[in-house]
């Protein structure tokens, strides 16, 4: 009996080691800090990367309409909440608040949290913040945004914690799902530099797919039904496939610009707040999504 304790207490042991191990947070690879190091930041450029990755649409303070100046949302105190099957997720302060925010944080912490999902305390971020879709940034990409990130404003508002079930809260679980979910790959990236261009600001800036596309019960994309619309997270409704039956690409460039359909209904929801965002990118950067997006509706 002493023996088989100690077997079963051996077993538990090689459990929990291999289980520390595989989900362990991983480190920037030294070619993308290498990248970054070599590349001449850009704030102007880190800009055009901000309102394409849709950075104040989530992390903005609560109650700011769409209609609100572009000077608020740039005031990254964090605060809205996200309902999912999983809890309820919110924003945190990510300003350059020293404190409240990320001021403490360096070039590397930052890369490190949006295309690895670590904190700079090395622990697994909730996939909440996307990212899984991030991952494939370009180092230059990520170099320059960081660039404008520090001339934003700072806030001292403090984050709020998540509302989730106990078991959700060990985050080193997070590191199973992130091994689970790592397989869900975007479409090919098409020949023509245009399309190129915006299958990159669809499928890596822009995370379309992380609402637009289904999921599994583990809360993992379904790429083989990429962007064919899924329920909404929060129980009311559900969100739309893209693009819209017989829009053209004159459609969706107007209607990611201006918010308004072909038959002149205006865009809402959280929807208003990803169109305000587009509209801050240049023209040729808004007609590559939308010629992207047609080819989605050809690959069906």
């Amino acid at each position: 009996m002493r023996r088989a304790l100690w077997l079963l207490g051996l077993v538990i042991l090689a459990g929990f080691a291999a289980f520390w191990v595989i989900t362990r947070p991983a480190d920037l690879p030294d070619s993308f800090v290498q990248a970054m190091d070599s590349h001449d930041a850009d704030a102007a450029r880190g800009e055009e990367v901000f309102w394409a990755a849709g950075c104040s649409g989530c992390h903005i303070a609560p109650g700011i309409e769409f209609d609100a100046d572009l000077d608020e949302r740039l005031v990254l105190s964090g605060g809205r909440q996200f309902e999912t099957g999983f809890g309820t997720f919110t924003a945190p302060n990510i300003s350059p608040d020293p404190e409240a925010g990320i001021g403490e944080w360096g070039r590397d912490d930052f890369a490190r949290a949006m295309v690895l999902g670590v904190t700079p305390g090395g622990t697994h971020y909730y996939p909440a913040f996307p990212y899984t879709t991030y991952s494939a940034a370009t180092p230059e990409d990520v170099a320059d945004l960081w660039a404008f990130w520090q001339t934003l404003p700072s806030d001292a508002t403090p984050s709020q914690p998540h509302e989730l079930p106990v078991l959700l809260t060990l985050r080193r679980g997070v590191g199973l799902w992130k091994l689970a979910a790592g397989d869900a790959t975007p479409p090919p990236v098409p020949d023509d530099p245009n399309l190129a261009r915006g299958h990159y600001l669809v499928e890596t800036l822009g995370h379309c797919a992380e609402c637009h596309s289904p999921r599994d019960a583990l809360g993992r994309l379904d790429r083989q039904r990429g962007m064919a619309g899924a329920p909404n997270p929060s129980g009311d409704g559900r969100i739309p496939a893209i693009p819209p039956e017989d829009w053209s690409q004159e459609d969706i460039a107007a209607y990611l610009s201006s918010g308004f359909t072909p038959e002149f209904d205006v865009v809402g929801k959280s929807m208003a707040d990803v169109v305000v965002q587009l509209a801050q990118l240049p023209d040729e950067d808004v007609e590559a999504i939308a010629a992207y997006l047609l080819t989605l509706d050809e690959a069906d």
